[in-house]
């Protein structure tokens, strides 16, 4: 439970790093919401990993042998996290927030949707095949 616990945490934290990512390349740099939420993703992983070998799992396992199974499980998970985003965007935006106040920041609450979905998932595939002992 106490290692759960961290990688929420972490997650948390690298989540926090992804929304403001992800608002920076749309109010910004003007990206295609799905485009920034993907690029957000992978680039809030590397804290993810780094965070997550060092302090959650305490690994010992040399990153030749966690990096690649992390690798793995990112693209899966930014597949999933993409997807969940690109359905939930659609959703909220064509029939959910139209003609709301939250309409244009529906990019933000479909990722959260995704984020709250995909969290299970990296974290058994964590425990279960990147850090296990």
């Amino acid at each position: 439970m106490i290692r759960f616990i961290k990688f929420a945490f972490i997650g948390g934290a690298a989540t926090l790093l992804q929304f403001f990512l992800l608002g920076i390349f749309v109010e910004f740099f003007g990206m295609v919401p799905t485009l920034a939420s993907a690029t957000s993703y992978c680039s809030s992983a590397i804290f993810n990993y780094l965070a997550n070998y060092y302090l959650t799992f305490g690994s010992n396992s040399s990153h030749q042998k966690t990096l690649p199974k992390f690798i793995v499980t990112v693209a899966l998970g930014m597949a999933l996290s993409t997807a969940l985003f690109s359905i939930f965007h659609y959703l909220l935006v064509n029939y959910v927030l139209v003609n709301t106040f939250l309409f244009s920041r529906a990019y933000l609450i479909a990722q959260l949707f995704a984020t709250l979905l995909t969290l299970i998932v990296n974290f058994m595939m964590h425990k279960l095949w990147i850090y296990r002992k």
